[in-house]
């Protein structure tokens, strides 16, 4: 295709192509347009230096050294700014000319065409499909843990067992930002794609948040009973109770797996059974407040305070899921780390101040 329309272009839309094909045809268009921002800037920036000092060490150094500082004014994401420089090494070089800056862009944005199109063939899945399936899977991951830590509270666990399941635990928090970047990507998709489901799309990314909730709290519990198996185990009077607290934990996370939305129509949820056994745990705590170590009864009613976020985040109940703005994806992904809008208003503000100092 390159090297019909364009004459030489193949090679380049090839190279382009490979590099900005992803799984989504949102990341997809991020890739592409991220590969020719960084292929105009760095074209522009070739032919500047060449046109100033012709071919030589000189043109190659200050390229690069224009490369680096017109990445960093823009604030370009990750992709943007490796293609820059490279861009503008690959450009430069004997008999460069306007006409040769001018197909490597036009082989670029072919390249990047083809990539944005046969994303869409590429995943069978929608951006609210992937979503969900991470959010499945990590959420039975966390249900499955939660249930061997009952488990081994009740039968009597060891500090290496404690271990294990932090160390379990914390690989689900690690996966977090993939959740939460698919969740962003399924709200974006619902906002400029016709087929999807904008309400859909918004539930899902609810119950990311949700999900990441649900995670930290689970490896919160986790790094309890490793600290009280640390400072010699769990009282004997409160081990049935926390044992009851994580398996009803489990079982209401694996509920809502299978049945997130129906659940609550059948009188007495999983959640319910959640804060009932948090709250017997609570009182066995108070009872023998007098016969238990202090800091167990703390780390005991910590687990209570878990428990229970579990239960608000699984019924999406918690203002923390609403009113609280959620980070976006990283700004190192984006083709720009801030918006164009953002930096013109404060270069805009930068001039105005600096005018003022003399008129």
């Amino acid at each position: 295709m390159g090297d019909l329309l364009i004459n030489n272009g193949g090679v380049v839309a090839a190279i382009v192509s490979t590099l900005s094909i992803r799984i989504s045809l949102h990341k997809s268009m991020r890739e592409g347009f991220g590969q020719i921002v960084g292929t105009a800037i760095g074209a522009g920036i070739a032919l500047l230096t060449v046109s100033l000092f012709s071919f030589g060490f000189l043109a190659i150094a200050t390229t690069i050294i224009l490369c680096a500082v017109v990445a960093r004014a823009l604030h370009l994401g990750e992709v943007a700014s490796v293609n820059v420089p490279v861009t503008a090494l690959i450009v430069i070089g004997p008999g460069i000319s306007e006409s040769t800056a001018e197909s490597r862009l036009g082989s670029t944005l072919i390249g990047a065409t083809i990539a944005i199109f046969f994303s869409y063939f590429s995943h069978p899945n929608t951006p609210v499909g992937r979503a969900r399936i991470q959010i499945k899977n990590v959420s039975t991951k966390a249900a499955a843990l939660l249930a061997e830590m009952s488990e081994g509270v009740a039968a009597g666990y060891t500090k290496k067992d404690a271990g294990s399941w932090l160390a379990r635990a914390r690989l689900l928090v690690e996966e977090v930002p993939s959740i939460r970047a698919q969740s962003v990507e399924a709200r974006s998709h619902a906002r400029w794609f016709p087929t999807a489901e904008k309400d859909e799309a918004e539930e899902i990314y609810i119950e990311g948040i949700a999900a990441e909730h649900t995670l930290v709290q689970v490896r919160t519990i986790a790094r309890t009973l490793f600290d009280s198996a640390v400072e010699g185990g769990i009282a004997e009077s409160t081990k049935k109770q926390i044992a009851v607290a994580l398996s009803a934990a489990s079982y209401a996370i694996s509920s809502h797996i299978d049945l997130p939305d129906d659940i609550s129509d059948f009188g007495p949820t999983p959640t319910d059974d959640v804060r009932e056994a948090g709250s017997a745990l609570a009182e066995t705590l108070i009872e023998d407040g007098k016969d238990v170590d202090q800091e167990q009864i703390v780390r005991g009613l910590s687990i209570v305070a878990n428990i229970g976020i579990i239960a608000d985040s699984l019924d999406h109940n918690s203002p923390a899921l609403t009113d609280v703005i959620t980070p976006d994806e990283p700004a190192k992904d984006k083709v720009l780390k801030v918006s164009p809008t953002r930096q013109a208003s404060k270069h805009w503000k930068r001039v105005n101040k600096a005018l003022r100092k003399y008129f």
